[in-house]
């Protein structure tokens, strides 16, 4: 499930907006969801419950929503985590869904979403924040008066300040995974005190909610700090929330509530976090030490259905696997041959395989950048990734210069066309996705070699550049996403991990910020993700629901559309 407010991929960092990025196959969800007899439970469905399951509704959430006064006072949670070396959210080197779900128990999260995506700001942070120019475009925000970082300064106007200086893009540094919103901004400035922070824009940026949805200390902002200081140290003196981390270390995380908390105490009393592989999570759920695991696999819903006092939580997530491919390695550098990979990619093959067992049949994604379920969606495909044509691939290939061999593979002035295929973890599913994909490559003449690494060299990997072909995850944690549009294909972004892009993309990129219409916004997005889709750097794979196995009576947790979990209110029901 995701969780926190970040940036994207994987996901929780300094602007809403930002996607946050995770491995291909670690709780992106699948589920049995077909119409079935029976009341639909509200809490979860039981262990009882026969057949499939029902299509969720949109426009609710299946977290077992409860009141504060329904939850029990203390308690413990025990979760698993895939290990992420980097704490700095902020960072392109630690911004996974991983890290983001943990700084959303022990860092400031200015504001959170509606199940549809309408706009809560979270007042123990901040008061008031609106519009007090229009020119220049100026914004002022009221700091709650008791808001103070774990060493005991304050967390004033400076905040914001230091916010904006690691992430506007202009030091070389720092490496943000977004610099959108904060590009746009001219100055921080102290209000009326230094708990009001007033922000100028050089240019008009829209929606700028989305630029401040989490705050970084003043007092981290050496660029060496920011790069390498955080490396399995989550920092708590800088930290400010209802939690404190009290142990990390590369075998697990724990929270315990925060002393210097200034707002309604939270309800649990720790919450341990334990790296795990996929396969061990669900044993670890199995066998009660962990009470919470998403999954996407119908062996792993056989997995957790043998748990006691089980439930299976079942929503539609905003979440869209991914192939993303290394334009700046080997064959790849050509766009040619990552046309021809994605015109011999059989989507539904792969979806198949992944939901094998389970009847999901989500149509496939035709955005990275938007869910389904979002008003102002659309296929931003190019016509040769909308259907698989081997025939049409071969051609591709043959104008280009390949032959093929007696061996059956294409090759080109000596050298054969190889590339390689890298995935994490040991889930079975991902295994045969990437024997599935072997298959239909070799079917085209395109030799593939499959390179399994553990889940703990997912970020050294993908950061490293040291793939190919890689199954990944990308989060939309807000309904802002066009904001996005430069951090996922913009031609400098550390976040474009296809290394593609050019001037036209940038420039259409920037539009969308400067609508304040969310809908036209949209649409301006959907016409820079067209042309970037037309570089074959990526391509949608899949839409995975969001599924949940929970111990009964965990309250507010799982599938919730935009909505993040609230750590004040996470706990276990009455």
């Amino acid at each position: 499930m995701k969780m926190g407010i970040n940036r994207r991929l994987l996901v929780l960092t300094a602007a809403t907006a930002a996607f946050v990025m995770a491995l291909a196959g670690c709780g992106s969800g699948g589920s049995g969801a077909q119409q079935s007899k029976g009341a639909e439970p509200t809490d979860g469905f039981p262990q009882s419950w026969k057949g499939s399951y029902p299509m969720p509704d949109k426009k609710k959430a299946y977290n077992n929503t409860q009141p504060a006064d329904n939850v029990k006072e203390g308690g413990e949670l025990n979760l698993s985590t895939t290990y992420t070396p980097n704490w700095n959210l902020f960072s392109t080197d630690g911004n996974t869904t991983y890290m983001s779900n943990l700084w959303q128990w022990y860092m400031p999260q200015l504001l959170n979403f509606g199940v549809r995506g309408n706009l809560i700001w979270n007042k123990d942070y901040v008061t008031g924040a609106r519009i007090t120019s229009t020119s220049p475009l100026t914004v002022t925000y009221d700091i709650n008066s008791k808001a103070k970082w774990n060493d005991g300064s304050e967390i004033d106007w400076t905040a914001f300040k230091a916010t904006w200086e690691v992430s506007n893009g202009s030091n070389p540094g720092y490496n943000p995974p977004s610099t959108e919103g904060f590009d746009a901004i001219a100055s921080v400035t102290e209000g009326s005190s230094a708990k009001q922070a007033v922000v100028t824009y050089s240019r008009p940026f829209y929606p700028w909610q989305s630029v401040f949805t989490t705050l970084y200390n003043p007092k981290a902002v050496s660029p060496s700090v920011f790069t390498k200081g955080w490396v399995d140290n989550p920092h708590n003196e800088w930290a400010a929330g209802p939690y404190k981390a009290v142990k990390a270390n590369q075998d697990e995380v724990v929270f315990e509530r925060n002393e210097n908390w200034w707002g309604a105490k939270p309800k649990l009393d720790t919450i341990t976090c334990k790296y795990m592989e996929d396969t061990a999570s669900l044993n670890a759920f199995k066998n009660g030490e962990v009470d919470a695991v998403s999954f996407s696999t119908n062996d792993s819903l056989k997995t957790v259905s043998g748990a006691k006092n089980v439930q299976i939580r079942l929503g539609y997530s905003s979440a869209v696997n991914v192939l993303t491919y290394n334009g700046k390695s080997g064959a790849l550098k050509d766009i040619n041959v990552r046309k021809a990979i994605t015109m011999a990619l059989d989507s539904a093959i792969m979806q198949k395989v992944q939901f094998q067992g389970l009847s999901w049949n989500a149509p496939a994604p035709g955005s990275e950048l938007f869910p389904a379920f979002q008003e102002g969606y659309e296929d931003n495909r190019p016509a040769a990734a909308k259907s698989v044509n081997v025939s049409a691939a071969q051609k591709t290939l043959e104008k280009d210069g390949y032959k093929k061999g007696s061996d059956g593979y294409y090759a080109k002035d000596g050298k054969d066309l190889s590339i390689s295929y890298t995935y994490f973890g040991d889930s079975a599913n991902q295994t045969a996705m990437a024997k599935a994909y072997q298959q239909m490559m070799k079917t085209a003449g395109i030799k593939v070699t499959i390179d399994n690494l553990d889940s703990s060299k997912f970020a050294t990997t993908l950061n490293g550049g040291n793939y190919q072909v890689m199954p990944m995850v990308w989060s939309s944690p807000s309904p802002y996403s066009q904001v996005n549009v430069i951090q996922l294909y913009g031609s400098k972004s550390e976040s474009n991990f296809s290394y593609v892009g050019n001037s036209e993309i940038d420039k259409l990129a920037k539009v969308p910020g400067t609508i304040s219409d969310q809908l036209q916004a949209v649409k301006a997005a959907n016409k820079a993700e067209t042309a970037a889709l037309k570089l074959y750097g990526t391509t949608p794979l899949d839409v995975p629901p969001a599924f949940v196995a929970a111990k009964k009576g965990l309250a507010n947790w799982g599938p919730a559309g935009f909505e993040q979990i609230n750590p004040l209110l996470v706990g276990w029901q009455k």
